[in-house]
């Protein structure tokens, strides 16, 4: 071998050692600036993704579209920039769009997609003419209608904490879209009164406005009559055909005690010309054992019913001697979907020929009546959440004083909690399950309301 062919040798190592360099590069260039990439993706993706579910939940503010799509879009640049910090690995990243898209109201559901950019200067990959990583992400929530009835205790025992509940209730209602929810607004003390009926038909919304005014002025008195205020609930909430019903229906209760009254066709003495149906009330505190009171009307939360049936404290001395109704009758004298004698769980008598027996009784029924109405509302796929309010609600009150009997328990069986009585979660084993929440205090109910809209919307998504 001369020495021009060892030249010649040595001259190609050197080019193919340089062009195996350039590779080498390549292919550090390309494993170090795609991790890098995939680490700003990833960042980005999950920037968009909380854009997109912020943007949702904050669509339901406003009176109209154009605010609405006006604070999705705040929102979702707020929670991108809060999730995809400044310069993150030397990049550069914003939202390119927010749309905010209504669809038509027989659908009632609202989609917002966010559609975001980051670029970052690449480090190897200059080698083969590329300077920059351009990144893409996009994210879309769509927030499904709900149909809810909201049902609020105004008895008088909530007095001390009136201005609370209204505050924080009128903040609770003001969290939904008034343009594809329909909300319906019910209260109770003796009776339960619709203040504002849900909307039926396609037609959705609510006026939002108008509840937050009806809300601000409900008075505190009487009894606790939970029995009617579900009842209405439910009744609103079927009232929405099933072509037009929403994705989601919901109930939501809150009350501070146990219900302590009943509305039915009772039966009253010849003489006392009664014959109309009403609201029977007692107390709830088992050393009394008061005579019932009433007869109130059913449908006022205050009035008693005309003519020989509106006594009050002296109801006991025109009603016979077995009061009750077999069935739950109130809206209809031939009704026979809940059965008040011999219901069950606990036990119920006819029996109101005593103070005593007719307090038993009647605090039985109307306790059965309220677990009854829920679970019938989840069988139609009707979602409860209840909210309770005050320490009396764990304490063991009414005829039988035992523990299980709490106003507690009560609220978590209507809601088909995970932690309800063993006898609820079996009755409840196929049914929707709810969310109880318990504020102690009138502190603790911002937050209780905050969660319960939390679970909701959690739900529509």
């Amino acid at each position: 071998m001369n020495k021009f062919t060892r030249k010649a040798q040595g001259g190609q190592v050197f080019i193919i050692l340089a062009l195996s360099l350039v590779v080498l590069v390549g292919a550090l260039g390309l494993a170090v600036d795609s991790g890098l990439g995939y680490l700003i993706k990833a960042r980005l993706n999950a920037a968009v993704d909380a854009a997109a579910v912020a943007g949702a939940r904050a669509v339901v503010h406003g009176d109209n579209e154009a605010e609405q799509r006006q604070q999705a879009e705040t929102a979702a640049r707020n929670f991108f920039a809060a999730n995809y910090p400044a310069g993150y690995l030397g990049s550069t990243a914003g939202i390119t769009g927010t749309q905010v898209e209504f669809n038509s109201p027989a659908r009632g559901q609202i989609t917002v997609k966010v559609q975001a950019h980051a670029n970052t200067a690449v480090s190897f990959m200059r080698v083969f003419g590329f300077n920059t990583l351009d990144i893409e992400a996009t994210a879309h929530t769509t927030r499904r209608d709900i149909d809810m009835a909201f049902v609020m205790d105004t008895s008088s025992s909530l007095v001390p904490v009136a201005a609370e509940i209204r505050q924080h209730a009128a903040t609770f209602m003001s969290g939904f879209s008034s343009s594809t929810d329909r909300m319906s607004l019910i209260h109770f003390s003796n009776g339960a009164e619709v203040d504002e009926p849900i909307r039926t038909g396609p037609m959705r919304g609510f006026d939002k406005r108008r509840i937050v005014q009806q809300i601000a002025g409900l008075q505190f008195k009487g009894a606790t009559n939970s029995v009617e205020g579900l009842w209405h609930a439910r009744q609103q909430l079927n009232r929405v055909t099933a072509p037009d019903r929403s994705s989601l229906r919901v109930i939501v209760l809150f009350s501070d005690g146990t219900p302590n009254s009943l509305a039915s066709v009772f039966k009253f003495q010849p003489w006392a010309n009664c014959t109309a149906s009403g609201v029977i009330s007692t107390t709830d505190d088992v050393l009394m054992r008061e005579a019932p009171r009433g007869l109130w009307d059913q449908d006022r939360t205050q009035e008693l019913v005309g003519g020989g049936c509106g006594q009050n404290r002296n109801l006991a001395s025109i009603l016979t001697p077995n009061a009750l109704p077999d069935w739950y009758n109130a809206h209809g004298i031939n009704d026979r979907e809940f059965p008040i004698v011999g219901g069950g769980p606990r036990l119920v008598q006819n029996d109101t020929s005593t103070p005593e027996r007719a307090f038993v009784n009647i605090n039985h029924a109307a306790r059965n009546m309220v677990e009854a109405l829920a679970a019938r509302a989840r069988a139609e796929g009707i979602h409860v959440f209840t909210l309770g309010l005050g320490p009396l609600l764990q304490q063991a009150i009414g005829p039988e004083l035992s523990s299980d009997d709490t106003g507690e328990n009560i609220m978590k069986c209507m809601a088909n909690t995970p932690d309800a009585l063993p006898r609820c979660r079996a009755a409840g084993a196929d049914q929707p399950v709810g969310v109880y929440c318990h504020a102690r205090t009138a502190d603790d109910l911002q937050p209780c309301f905050a969660n319960m809209r939390a679970e909701i919307l959690r739900i529509t998504r």
